[in-house]
């Protein structure tokens, strides 16, 4: 069993090795090169170095990973009949997926790295950037779109093709303007150097195919292209919450918001309810901006901030969603929603008293009854079928009755709200959310009154002119007109 030695040819020319690097290729019996699409293999295989590359590996697969993968196990075999030297360009531990690869497998092969210059020197001097301004180097190969942060000055290496440039371009144009100003850098530090300046929207047009190409993103300046970044979202909020931001926002609490959260919560459901895409993005924004109020107040009070709201709530998803990421099959959704209530009342069951604990007290009523009914069923109280709910409406109905004749205030009250339970519970039978029926026959109201003050404005009488009988049929005509 031999050794393998890694080193990196550097970013440009052969007068840019290092002498040691350079010794260990020129005394190497079996070299093996990623690539030889470097500037310095030319130059080497002039000198009367044998090289063996793995070019054609690529034309093999369709993920790089496939063909790292390939290399790795070939080097692994290789190393077993003595030493072997690899040489990768630029530097071993930049950006060199194999070397990290070989580098897991140190307990069961001799590997050791003997360094090289990295290509982002050059990189740097090429296109004049200072790194302690901040940067972010990025596998053009395997990103996230969300890992992109448009505060720091981005280099995408592993740029091989016109198709990860395209993936490229799209994902910054998620988060950029079209034109934005980008560079293409080309073999930086070599000879064959070359920088090109284009707009966003030519990166996959112009760009040259090589594993020497780079593309370089500067750091945005414009604060308004950074509008859509939560971290300029929260700064926004203490901004308004600190020393010198506004004095209504400074001066709220978590008390004094709550009716904002609802009222915007109301107005953001009516925007889904007109399925107004335009308007569900602002209405959205405003329930945001009273999560994004009530952290600020938690941090300001040193109490939590969203930190802890995102943490909590990320914990919880996955905890809830074992089948997504843990190791439970679930067949369908009811398989999903059992094991979503079977966790939840274990988290609870130490926490709360009652299973209806957990049932906000600020719910609408109409809501809180229907979430009170459905827990009690989870666990055996309620009917298996609809008839005695609507027997039990009907004897609620009789009791309003009776006590709409004795005209007391307190025990009338009393029996309507009886009523309302009742029909929330066959309503939860048909699988009928009460809340939403009645919005809807709000906004049925609404329409139709709307069409009959129309008709009395169209007609130039006052109201006082029209009986009931007649507003009825004008009521009727609304209906068929659809309203």
């Amino acid at each position: 069993m031999g050794t393998i030695t890694i080193v990196g040819l550097g970013a440009g020319d052969i007068d840019q090795l290092s002498f040691g690097v350079y010794r260990t290729l020129k005394q190497a019996n079996r070299l093996f090169l990623r690539t030889k699409d470097h500037p310095v293999v030319a130059q080497l295989e002039a000198e009367g170095i044998h090289i063996q590359s793995f070019d054609d590996i690529y034309e093999k697969y369709d993920q790089f990973e496939q063909v790292y993968e390939h290399i790795v196990e070939h080097l692994c075999a290789e190393v077993k009949k003595g030493d072997v030297v690899y040489a990768v360009p630029g530097h071993p531990l930049v950006a060199e997926r194999t070397v990290k690869l070989l580098l897991e497998k140190k307990d069961h092969i001799s590997v050791r790295v003997e360094g090289g210059q990295s290509f982002l020197d050059a990189l740097f001097t090429a296109v004049e950037l200072d790194p302690i301004e901040g940067f972010q180097l990025i596998d053009a190969t395997l990103f996230q779109p969300d890992e992109i942060q448009l505060r720091n000055h981005i280099i995408f290496c592993q740029v091989y093709d016109s198709f990860i440039a395209s993936d490229v371009k799209l994902a910054l144009l998620e988060k950029l303007p079209h034109d934005y100003p980008i560079f293409i850098v080309y073999a930086a530090g070599s000879k064959q150097q070359r920088i090109e300046k284009v707009p966003l929207y030519e990166l996959d047009r112009v760009i040259t195919v090589s594993n020497l190409t780079s593309v370089y993103v500067p750091k945005v300046e414009n604060d308004e292209l950074l509008y859509h970044d939560f971290t300029t979202l929260r700064r926004v909020i203490a901004t308004l919450r600190g020393p010198n931001g506004c004095p209504w926002d400074r001066k709220q609490t978590h008390q004094s918001l709550k009716k904002y959260l609802l009222e915007e919560t109301y107005e953001l459901l009516d925007a889904i309810d007109r399925q107004d895409d335009e308007n569900i993005i602002e209405e959205l924004g405003d329930v945001l901006l009273q999560v994004m109020l009530h952290a600020q107040i938690g941090e300001d009070e040193g109490m939590f901030s969203i930190d802890d709201v995102i943490r909590a709530i990320t914990e919880k998803m996955i905890r809830r969603h074992p089948h997504v990421f843990g190791d439970v099959h679930v067949e369908h959704a009811e398989q999903v929603v059992r094991n979503w209530e079977a966790i939840k009342q274990a988290e609870k069951e130490n926490v709360l008293h009652s299973l209806l604990d957990d049932v906000a007290k600020a719910l609408p009523s109409t809501l809180r009854a229907y979430e009170y009914q459905k827990r009690a069923a989870k666990v055996g109280f309620d009917w298996s079928d609809v008839e005695p709910m609507w027997r039990k409406v009907e004897e609620e109905m009789n009791e309003v009755q009776q006590e709409a004749g004795r005209m007391d205030e307190q025990k009338l009250k009393e029996e309507f709200g009886d009523l309302l339970f009742a029909l929330i519970n066959v309503c939860r039978y048909y699988k009928v959310n009460p809340e939403e029926a009645l919005a809807m026959a709000n906004e049925k109201f609404y329409h139709r009154f709307q069409y009959i003050e129309q008709k009395v404005k169209q007609q130039g009488k006052a109201w006082r002119a029209y009986s009931l009988e007649q507003l009825d049929e004008i009521w009727e005509e609304a209906k068929r007109e659809g309203l």
